[in-house]
C-alpha cells in the first residue's frame, strides 16, 4: 500500500443526510474512519444506526452528501463502479443472514464462486481458512439450523471475510448472545483486526463490547438526528460535556450512593 493510500481514510462520510420519503433520520453527518481502526456506532433506539449502516454499504442512496470507501464515492458511482467498491468490504448482518438451505462451507464459498476465478479446490482451501479464523474449523458440512447463536455469528464473520476485504461492517454482532459468548465474540473481532489489518465498523449498543473493542465511538442522537459524540469510549464516558453521552455510557455502571445512616 502506498503512503498516500495509508493516509487516506478507509471510510469518509461527508455531510450525509438520510431518510425515507419526507422523513429525515440523519442530518449533516460527517466523520472519518482511519485505516485499521475499530469504530463503534451507538445511540438510543431510533437514532439512525441501522440507517447509517445501510447507506455506508450502498444499499440506500442518501438525500444528500457523500460516502467515500477508500477514496471512492459509493454514492456517485456507476453500477459497475459500485459493485467494484462493494467487493472491498464485507458485511455480517445482525441475524447472520446465512442461507439455511446451504452448508456453512457453501455459504462462505458463494462470494468466492461469484467474484473470483479460483478453482473448486482453491475455494475449498480458502473456506477452511476462514472457518479456522473464527474457530469453526471442521464445521463446514454443518447446516445453519444446527448452529448455536454464537456459531451463527462466527459463520457470518467468516463469510464476510471470504474475499479478504479491507473493511468489515458488523451489525449488532453480540445481539441475543449470553455474556460469555458475547465476550468471546469481542475477542474474535480484536483477533480479526490483528490478523488481517482490516478496518472494522461495528453497530452495537452493548457497553461491554464498546469498551472492549472500540478505538473510537460515534454516538448518534434521535433528538438532533446528528452525531453528538465522537472519540475514545472511556474518554467520552468520563469527560464528555454532554450529560446524555455520559449517562448512556455509564448506565448501570455507577455504584449507588451511600445513605447517611447506612452501616
Amino acid at each position: 500500500m502506498t503512503a498516500a493510500k495509508q493516509n487516506q481514510p478507509a471510510i469518509e462520510v461527508r455531510h450525509l443526510c438520510a431518510g425515507y420519503g419526507r422523513k429525515t433520520i440523519l442530518r449533516d453527518i460527517s466523520f472519518t474512519v482511519p485505516q485499521g481502526q475499530i469504530v463503534t456506532v451507538l445511540g438510543g433506539s431510533g437514532c439512525g444506526k441501522s440507517t447509517l449502516l445501510k447507506h455506508l454499504i450502498g444499499l440506500y442512496q442518501p438525500k444528500s452528501g457523500d460516502i467515500l470507501i477508500q477514496g471512492r464515492s459509493i454514492v456517485n458511482a456507476s453500477d459497475e463502479e459500485r459493485r467494484s467498491i462493494m467487493k472491498t468490504f464485507g458485511v455480517a448482518y445482525q441475524g447472520g443472514a446465512l442461507f439455511r438451505s446451504m452448508t456453512l462451507a457453501e455459504n462462505i464459498a458463494l462470494p468466492l464462486e461469484e467474484y473470483t476465478d479460483l478453482t473448486r479446490e482453491q475455494i475449498a482451501v480458502r473456506v477452511e481458512e476462514k472457518l479456522c479464523m473464527v474457530n469453526l474449523q471442521g464445521c463446514g458440512a454443518m447446516m445453519p439450523g444446527d448452529l448455536s447463536g454464537g456459531m451463527v455469528k462466527r459463520a457470518a464473520f467468516a463469510r464476510a471475510m471470504a474475499l479478504d476485504p479491507a473493511i468489515l461492517f458488523f451489525d449488532e454482532p453480540s445481539a441475543g448472545l449470553d455474556p460469555l459468548s458475547s465476550a468471546s465474540l469481542d475477542q474474535l473481532i480484536l483477533s480479526i483486526r490483528e490478523r488481517t489489518g482490516a478496518t472494522i465498523l461495528v453497530v452495537t449498543h452493548e457497553l461491554d463490547s464498546i469498551f472492549t473493542i472500540a478505538d473510537r465511538a460515534v454516538m448518534l442522537s434521535a433528538a438532533t438526528r446528528s452525531i453528538i459524540a465522537d472519540g475514545p469510549p472511556a474518554e467520552l464516558r468520563d469527560h464528555s460535556p454532554d450529560r446524555q453521552v455520559r449517562n448512556f455510557l455509564k448506565r448501570g455502571r455507577e455504584p449507588k450512593p451511600r445513605q447517611p445512616n447506612e452501616d
